[in-house]
């Protein structure tokens, strides 16, 4: 029989169907096509003057802006999904709602060398990134427009990566995203009748359980959520109850650096370099420290199709058991040279 479980955050329902249940292997994935060495990448260093004008970037000493030097570099997106300048304009047509698509969306260039995958630097480079990202997230955090900071990374063609240079991208919006809705309303019920976050409580049930974690450190652990909505969804939560990604501290970074890159190799070694998403869900900014709600990072591998059932209905049909698919990644043969990532 295919079993239904609820997700306890989103109150989402998933169907996992075991009767079609597939292993690693049996997934058909595209692999990446290399880059001919006459394709123009803007990414790579040299190429600073085919983006717009760099925001920020970790550089070398003595380099400039928009030159050579740099080891991590933010840039405006080219075509962006919402603009910086102007006011929110909000207004009411009927019944109806619009305002400015006023925020920002950028570009977080995460090596200066055309490399394709975080599992081919350095874990400090890694940390770098998310230094990277929280200054981002504390500098737009500042502007009162703005209520929410999506960081994101998109991988693969199927996951919606247009260029295959290593990046990550920003978006801020002057509202907070449904998905991030629900999952506050969700975990704010729990708080009210229990007392107790959810995260935190999942965190300790699947320490017990042992059955869903992938890999554990001292302060995070990434686990196959028990209602996981993709075949090999992945996600990492702090140990430690944290609302706010961007509060995060230097030895968080230092060790969520080294998880994050080692998932993803695992992902890799299991799936042979499958596209996916993650995404970082965290407070919105009009917030202070939140008891009820923690920040966390969802890691999803682009196996399968979002179809008419799953548009129409809202569940999702996840043909692996989470786990299954946390034993196919704890126990994975990762072949990777770089010792600065174990923990």
């Amino acid at each position: 029989m295919p079993d239904l479980r609820k997700d306890p955050v989103s109150g989402r329902w998933v169907i996992i169907a075991t009767e079609r249940a597939m292993r690693p292997n049996d997934f058909k994935i595209e692999p990446h096509a290399p880059l001919s060495a006459d394709v123009f990448c803007p990414f790579c260093e040299g190429n600073e003057d085919k983006t717009p004008p760099e925001i920020m970037a970790y550089r070398e000493k003595d380099s400039h802006a928009n030159k050579k030097g740099w080891r991590v570099r933010v840039v405006p997106n080219k075509f962006p999904a919402l603009k910086i300048e102007g006011g929110l304009n909000k207004q009411g047509e009927g019944i109806y709602d619009t305002m400015s698509g006023v925020g920002a969306h950028e570009v977080i260039i995460e090596s200066p060398l055309h490399i394709t995958s975080l599992t081919e630097m350095p874990a400090w480079q890694v940390e770098e990134i998310l230094w990277t990202y929280r200054d981002r997230m504390i500098d737009l955090k500042k502007d009162k427009r703005f209520i929410y900071g999506l960081l994101f990374k998109n991988v693969g063609r199927a996951a919606g990566a247009s260029l295959e240079h290593s990046h990550s991208q920003l978006i801020v919006t002057p509202i907070v995203p449904i998905t991030v809705i629900h999952e506050m309303e969700g975990s704010e019920a729990f708080y009210k009748y229990r007392g107790r976050c959810l995260f935190c409580d999942m965190v300790r049930q699947e320490l017990a359980t042992g059955a869903r974690i992938v890999m554990e450190g001292k302060n995070f652990i990434a686990f196959t959520p028990y209602a996981s909505r993709f075949p090999f969804e992945i996600w990492i939560l702090s140990k430690t109850h944290a609302s706010h990604f961007e509060n995060i501290q230097k030895l968080e970074v230092e060790e969520l650096a080294k998880i994050l890159q080692k998932t993803i190799l695992k992902l890799e070694a299991c799936l042979t370099f499958p596209p996916y998403n993650y995404i970082i869900h965290t407070t919105p900014f009009t917030y202070g420290e939140i008891e009820y709600y923690h920040w966390h990072i969802e890691i999803i591998p682009r196996l399968t199709n979002i179809a008419g059932f799953e548009w129409g209905s809202g569940f999702y049909i996840n043909t692996v058991m989470p786990e299954t698919a946390a034993e196919f990644l704890r126990n994975a043969n990762i072949q990777n040279n770089n010792e600065d990532i174990k923990l």
